[in-house]
């Protein structure tokens, strides 16, 4: 039996990743943060019974909590997900950001160097990281100049970067995962995707007037973090460790975000959606589209979802539970 440990279990995508490897068969164990409240902390796993009993308390900058907690589930594969995520936060919170992706990432590296170069380290990059450097046929891959414009985007740079000098330097089986924003029902109701879902299916069950929005024109690349998730691991199978983007190739804006939801449930969004100025980032990143080519060259890339299936789910599952 394989034994996978996820940092950052609890969270969208570390919840959807324990699922895939307890459906394959491995033995997963997770880390998350001690909190004061931890009610809901464990809200997005608990229905998989398999996790409960390893569960670990650790924080990313503490190495020997790291430590402590390799050395006792002796895993064959790290995923590292963890992170101060949110890249609005992260203006307001740059040093937290920094430091729990590129210490918490570089503890990692270093305790797998010092204790066990065979295990396998995957770490969650992020399309971010490109800011809005983008190739002349408007899409972003490998090879693109990456030019972060946020606290997150750097830090997560810095990690990618420390992925390959460890990967070159010592022969660590590191690789980089470059995805593109993912979304689910599960994804927190600070960000865009859930936060528009979530306020719509509250103005149409008449819970709130109106819904405050940054810039709406914006584009991203939206994929679902359940067939992202697949990718992770099929990445880990390699033989050989490298960063590779994970995307759709199709990219939207916040309008076209707004537009469709609300016409899902009956409404327009401009009767609705109001822009406001403490939504916006003191620098916006413009336009994200990925291309897979590099990825589809190693592994049999299959989406179950796209961007409007997608949202039908997220639509369905506020609107039964609110």
């Amino acid at each position: 039996m394989r034994k996978a440990l996820i940092t950052g279990v609890n969270g969208q995508d570390g919840s959807y990743l324990a699922q895939l490897l307890l459906e394959k068969g491995y033995q997963v164990h997770g880390l998350i943060r001690r909190n004061s409240i931890p009610e809901n902390q464990t809200a997005r796993i608990s229905v998989y019974k398999e996790i409960k009993e390893n569960l670990y308390h650790a924080d990313m900058c503490d190495m020997s909590s790291l430590l402590n907690v390799i050395l006792k589930t002796q895993p064959d594969e790290i995923y590292n997900l963890a992170a101060q995520s949110h890249v609005g936060v992260s203006f307001n919170q740059p040093t937290y950001t920094t430091d729990t992706i590129v210490k918490g990432t570089l503890n990692l590296l270093e305790i797998i160097r010092l204790i066990n170069k065979d295990i396998k380290l995957y770490q969650a990059s992020s399309s971010e990281m490109f800011g809005n450097s983008i190739d002349d046929d408007d899409f972003q891959r490998e090879t693109t100049p990456m030019v972060p414009v946020s606290p997150y985007a750097c830090a997560k740079l810095c990690a990618y970067n420390l992925v390959g000098c460890y990967r070159g330097s010592y022969g660590i089986h590191g690789t980089n995962g470059i995805l593109f924003n993912h979304e689910s029902p599960r994804r927190g109701t600070t960000f865009v995707t859930n936060k528009v879902v979530v306020g719509a299916v509250k103005i149409k069950k008449g819970l709130q007037d109106k819904l405050l929005l940054g810039n709406l024109d914006s584009t991203r690349d939206w994929g679902h973090a359940r067939d992202y998730v697949k990718v992770m691991w099929q990445l880990m199978q390699l033989d050989e460790p490298g960063d590779f983007v994970c995307a759709t190739g199709r990219s939207h804006s916040v309008r076209d975000l707004c537009e469709y939801t609300f016409s899902q449930l009956g409404m327009n969004y401009q009767d609705y959606v109001e822009q406001d100025e403490k939504f916006m980032r003191p620098q916006e990143l413009h336009h994200l589209k990925g291309c897979t080519d590099k990825l589809k060259g190693v592994v049999d890339v299959q989406f179950e979802y796209t961007f409007h299936s997608m949202l039908d789910e997220m639509i369905k599952h506020w609107s039964d539970k609110l």
